[in-house]
């Protein structure tokens, strides 16, 4: 019996499963999703925390992922730190804007390194990080503390270390979200962003981190966001004035160049994923982030393989692409390594934690013998990047370990009366655990003694209440805010953006 001849159009589809990272559901590499990446030619994925369930589950999958996918596999995560981690059992990084208040090239290089260690030893080669946006939005509602600052040089000169050091334990990083996603009010997860300032501008602040990173970032990530200085007709991710003619040509960048998520409403909901990834490929993208659900990776292998067909794409450029590709996986081969540096790189990312707590407005410790009232909202949830936040009693369960505390809980903020509270001498510390920042109503009647912005630090400008800052909400951030409240730590760390002082 002989096998039937591979059809033209299965052989552009391999062609373009190898431009394309794909995603999947589960814990388990089941027999389907094998057959749709080999079938393909796929040999890039990203793995998500509902596909992670601990260290022997996980070092499973990605080593039946390179069964499956061959030599040159890219296995992708996203442990930037903070809340965007997808690993949450390996040691627990800080944020980069805890890095960036700790102001410390070297605790940042440190930093990288034990992220790779870990995600090494999980067997990622792609860690999707760090990201070099400069925060310089307070109501940005995707970046803030997962921003290195607001000062070009020193927030990519922390970034750059970061790199560094993932790079010195074998894995590669890719920096985002070029050219800025920084200074937006709009989530590009749900809408199409702008931001529309002069070019002179957008150089001397959002693209200078990307550009200082340029020679040595061996992959950039592209933000779904319309620049009109540069193209008012096409967000970033899809602009050939920005991907090919500024990155390619005018900074001679050599390395990667991955769409972030084709599956974000910003693209999806506005181009359409099979159409938006070719648009992608033409403007100078190396790779399309193909995630959404197998439906929509189909029509992106389709949409790609018709546009090789009729010429739309050619096919000496992607095979050019191709070997860039090809180049980052063999430069950063994914072959896991034994994990040996567990206890020390905790006592590491606690250093990070505890150098990071910044303060706000001169906070006072309560009394030793003090009676606490907490107050903090009742459920955590993600926001669909961030892992969810700290549930509220295991909150209340670490301060008790210094105080007598009593637990009060919210569902709605602009719904909830500060007034009502018992005036019976309690301590009351308001804690923030997620990155939502707070309406008027909360900002005009809440009264808290002491406010723990345990996210997002712009938080702490919601009230005139001092603040201690932590940038993250894992345990050895609530274990540096009790080294405090016990008189064991000072709040060292500078907020590295404006409005602070």
């Amino acid at each position: 019996m002989t096998t039937p001849p591979t059809t033209r159009h299965q052989q552009l589809r391999r062609i373009a499963g190898q431009l394309i990272m794909v995603r999947f559901p589960g814990t388990e590499l089941d027999a389907a999703t094998a057959a749709f990446l080999k079938a393909n030619a796929i040999r890039a994925v990203c793995l998500f925390r509902g596909n992670m369930r601990d260290s022997a589950q996980l070092g499973r999958l990605t080593a039946e992922l390179r069964e499956v996918m061959g030599a040159d596999s890219l296995i992708a995560i996203d442990q930037e730190g903070g809340a965007v981690v997808r690993s949450t059992w390996v040691p627990a990084p800080p944020a980069a804007m805890g890095l960036g208040a700790a102001d410390d090239s070297d605790l940042a290089y440190r930093t990288g390194a034990a992220v790779a260690r870990a995600v090494k030893s999980l067997g990622f080669n792609w860690n999707f990080a760090p990201v070099l946006d400069l925060n310089n939005n307070p109501h940005n509602p995707v970046i803030a503390e997962r921003s290195f600052g607001a000062e070009p040089r020193r927030a990519a000169e922390l970034g750059m270390a970061w790199m560094a050091g993932s790079h010195a334990e074998g894995v590669a990083c890719c920096v985002k979200h070029f050219p800025g996603h920084g200074d937006t009010h709009v989530d590009s997860h749900r809408d199409l962003p702008t931001v529309d300032k002069p070019l002179a501008e957008l150089e001397q602040f959002e693209f200078a981190p990307f550009r200082m990173a340029a020679p040595t970032a061996p992959a950039m990530m592209t933000a779904h966001i319309v620049y009109p200085s540069l193209d008012a007709d096409n967000p970033a991710t899809m602009s050939r004035r920005i991907l090919h003619e500024l990155l390619r040509e005018e900074w001679q960048y050599r390395g990667i160049i991955i769409t972030d998520g084709m599956d974000m409403h910003a693209i999806a909901g506005r181009y359409g994923v099979g159409k938006a990834a070719v648009r992608a490929l033409e403007a100078g993208a190396d790779m399309v982030m193909a995630l959404g659900t197998t439906e929509t990776q189909e029509e992106t292998l389709d949409a790609i393989a018709d546009a090789l067909a009729d010429g739309t794409l050619r096919l000496d450029d992607m095979n050019e692409r191709l070997g860039r590709l090809a180049a980052l996986a063999q430069a950063y081969p994914c072959r896991p390594r034994a994990y040996t540096d567990d206890l020390g790189d905790r006592v590491l990312m606690a250093e990070g934690w505890r150098r990071a707590l910044s303060a706000k407005g001169a906070p006072q410790r309560p009394a030793r013998d003090a009676k606490l009232r907490l107050v903090v909202r009742q459920d955590v949830v993600s926001d669909g990047v961030s892992e969810a936040g700290v549930p509220a009693e295991v909150l209340a369960d670490s301060l008790r370990r210094l105080y007598d505390v009593e637990l009060v809980t919210y569902a709605d903020a602009e719904a909830f009366d500060w007034s009502a509270l018992p005036q019976d001498g309690r301590y009351t510390v308001l804690a923030s655990t997620s990155r939502l920042r707070y309406g008027e109503h909360a900002r005009a009647t809440w009264r808290p003694d002491l406010h723990l912005a345990l996210w997002n630090p712009y938080q702490a400008l919601d009230f005139a209440a001092p603040a201690l800052i932590t940038y993250g909400f894992v345990a050895p951030a609530l274990d540096a805010v009790n080294a405090w409240l016990a008189g064991q730590l000072e709040a060292k760390g500078r907020v590295p953006v404006p409005g602070f002082d």
